[in-house]
């Protein structure tokens, strides 16, 4: 994953100074260790942190190798939170794993018996295919064309 970088505005038409830059979106899971396994080993992702919080909480991180983006994977804790797990963005595609070796990480996914909803396509802005991540969640693996 890539991180997104912007550049924050100012009302007096000055140069803004400083970068800002997305870094941790928070994606519910119904359990810690079963997330990390899924993120580590299925999509190879980075454990970037695990830290025991207060009532038996977890801070845990993942991501990207390259620091590109990371996901706080926050264990729901509530009724409310625990209907969410797997469907966060309504049915939408929520998530957008780039990709170098697209096929090289769909066969990857393939012999983790990663859910795919379409077979593979190219669109005009690279290979994509929407897949589900071990709770239901939509993500795209994506490989830009080059420019």
């Amino acid at each position: 994953m890539r991180a997104m970088h912007f550049r924050q505005p100012t009302t007096d038409n000055r140069q803004p100074t400083t970068d800002e830059m997305l870094a941790i979106t928070a994606l519910l899971v119904r359990d810690y260790d079963e997330a990390i396994a899924f993120f580590t080993e299925v999509l190879r992702f980075a454990l970037i942190e695990d830290a025991p919080r207060e009532d038996g909480k977890r801070w845990v991180v993942v991501g990207s190798r390259d620091g590109g983006g990371h996901l706080l994977l926050a264990r729901a804790a509530t009724p409310e939170q625990l209907a969410r797990v797997g469907d966060q963005t309504g049915g939408r595609v929520g998530w957008f794993l780039h990709s170098d070796d697209f096929w090289g990480d769909y066969r990857h996914m393939q012999a983790c018996d990663v859910r795919f909803t379409e077979q593979p396509r190219h669109e005009r802005y690279g290979w994509v295919v929407v897949f589900l991540d071990l709770y239901g969640n939509r993500w795209d693996l994506l490989e830009r064309r080059a420019s």
